[in-house]
């Protein structure tokens, strides 16, 4: 019986962050499974457009993958997103994904990166690992994307379980703002911040909101308040942890009765 993987994110404009994360992802789930061929498609359809526009790439939404999948025989498909949540991106694969359960004899969707109390700790270490270390009166300020899905939540708890720690995480879009996390920081006597991006890929948000000297970019912000700012424009699919994560909700998925 045939089988395939289908690896689903929201997409990037930016090659450069794609090959680290997205593809990286990829290749390392292609790796992990190596008997399963593994497939892209991307959840932005303005994504989409602004690729093909400007490389001449042509990437498939998850309906379009489906349908190649089906008409070139396969029979089980597995998808992994590689989003954060379990939000509005990860209800529209559910959406396109339920047109095509009854041409599969297997249609499995896999979850999100954030999706148990086992994600939100192993994500929590891997943070920590990554970014807890600066030193005294340094913290690291991780910009989330947010959403306006009841599913924002999940950001304002992954900030709760690493309250105490150098680690915070704010969103450009929703909560936790970015003033409430540094009104927080200002009274640890915190001098020093880190910028990193909670997000798969270092693309848009990480580039213009959150390094740019823009008026309204989180490095301005920070620099105004007299902090000293340092940045990091790493997408956290580059890390193998996080991509080892994604692994094992897809492994799971797989083996599910």
């Amino acid at each position: 019986m045939s089988k395939a993987i289908l690896v689903v994110s929201f997409g990037t404009t930016y090659p450069e962050t794609r090959k680290k994360t997205i593809e990286a992802c990829e290749e390392a789930i292609q790796t992990a499974f190596p008997e399963l061929t593994v497939y892209r498609a991307f959840t932005s359809t303005v994504v989409i457009r602004r690729i093909k526009q400007h490389e001449g790439l042509e990437i498939p939404t998850v309906a379009e993958a489906l349908e190649t999948l089906y008409e070139a025989g396969i029979q089980e498909v597995y998808i992994q997103p590689l989003h954060m949540i379990l939000g509005g991106e990860y209800e529209k694969i559910v959406h396109q994904a339920r047109v095509f359960q009854d041409k599969f004899h297997v249609l499995k969707i896999a979850k999100t990166l954030l999706s148990s109390e086992a994600d939100y700790e192993a994500v929590r270490a891997v943070l920590l690992e990554k970014y807890g270390y600066f030193g005294p009166e340094t913290a690291t300020v991780l910009m989330g994307h947010g959403s306006q899905h009841y599913a924002f939540t999940a950001y304002a708890a992954m900030d709760h379980m690493l309250k105490g720690t150098p680690v915070r995480i704010g969103c450009v879009e929703s909560y936790p703002p970015v003033s409430l996390i540094e009104k927080e920081l200002q009274e640890e006597g915190v001098k020093t911040i880190h910028l990193a991006p909670f997000m798969l890929v270092a693309g848009d948000h990480a580039t213009n909101d959150m390094t740019s000297d823009e008026e309204d970019s989180w490095n301005t912000y920070f620099k105004s308040r007299g902090y000293q700012v340092e940045t990091h424009l790493v997408g956290l699919g580059e890390y193998p942890e996080i991509q080892a994560l994604y692994i094992a909700h897809l492994k799971s998925t797989i083996e599910e009765e």
